[in-house]
C-alpha cells in the first residue's frame, strides 16, 4: 500500500506540472492565433485599398485574393473559439480536479498512517473510506482521459487546415491565371487616348 500510495501522488504531481504547462502553452497558442487572424484581416484591407488603384484585371486578382484570405479568416475565428472552449476551458478544469483529489489523497494518506498499526480495523478502514479510494482510481481515470482534450487540439488544427487549403488553392489558381497582357493593352490604351487628347489640344491652341 505505501507503494501505491507514493505511486498516487507521483501522480498527482506530475499532472499538476504538466498539464498546468499545457494549459498555459496552449492558451498562449490560441491568443497568438487569434493576433495572426488580426494581421490577416489588415491584410485584408490593404490588398483592397492597393487593388483600387489598379487596372481591371489586376483589380480583380487582388480583390478575389482578399476575398479568400477573409475567408481564411473566418475559419480561422471559428479555429479560436473551438480551441478556447474545447482545448483551454478543459485543461483550465483539470486544475480544480487536481486540488481535489490531492485533497483525497491527504486524506486517506492519513487514515491509512493513524490505523495501519491495528491489523483488525484495516477492514474497517475499507469500509469507512472506498469513495477515498475510488476517487483517486477516478482520478487515474481523469488523467488518462486528457487523450481527448489533445485529440480535440488535433482535431481542430485539421479542419482549419483542409479548410484553408481548399480556398488558398482556389486562390492560388487565380493568382496563375492572373493575365498581364490584359493589363499592359489597358495601359497602352490609356497612354493612346492621353497623346490624343494632348494632340487635339495642341492643335486647337494653334489654331487660335
Amino acid at each position: 500500500r505505501e507503494t501505491q500510495i507514493k505511486i498516487m501522488e507521483s501522480t498527482v504531481t506530475d499532472a499538476e506540472k504538466y498539464l498546468g504547462q499545457f494549459c498555459t502553452v496552449l492558451a498562449s497558442y490560441t491568443r497568438k492565433t487569434a493576433k495572426l487572424r488580426d494581421k490577416a484581416d489588415l491584410l485584408v484591407k490593404q490588398l483592397i485599398d492597393f487593388a483600387n488603384t489598379e487596372n481591371p484585371e489586376l483589380r480583380t486578382c487582388l480583390k478575389s485574393f482578399a476575398e479568400d484570405l477573409a475567408m481564411v479568416q473566418d475559419y480561422r475565428q471559428a479555429e479560436v473559439e473551438r480551441l478556447e472552449t474545447r482545448v483551454v476551458a478543459p485543461l483550465k478544469a483539470y486544475g480544480d480536479i487536481i486540488k481535489h483529489k490531492r485533497a483525497d489523497l491527504k486524506k486517506f494518506s492519513t487514515d491509512r498512517n493513524r490505523e495501519i498499526k491495528e491489523v483488525e480495523k484495516l477492514e474497517k478502514m475499507r469500509q469507512k473510506n472506498p469513495s477515498d479510494r475510488q476517487g483517486i482510481v477516478s482520478f487515474q481515470t481523469d488523467i488518462s482521459q486528457s487523450r481527448k482534450i489533445f485529440t480535440e487540439f488535433i482535431m481542430v488544427e485539421m479542419l482549419f487546415h483542409s479548410k484553408a487549403l481548399e480556398v488558398y488553392s482556389n486562390t492560388f489558381q487565380n493568382l496563375e491565371n492572373f493575365d498581364i497582357e490584359k493589363d499592359l493593352e489597358v495601359r497602352q490604351n490609356q497612354s493612346l487616348s492621353q497623346k490624343l487628347v494632348y494632340s487635339i489640344l495642341v492643335g486647337s491652341c494653334t489654331t487660335e
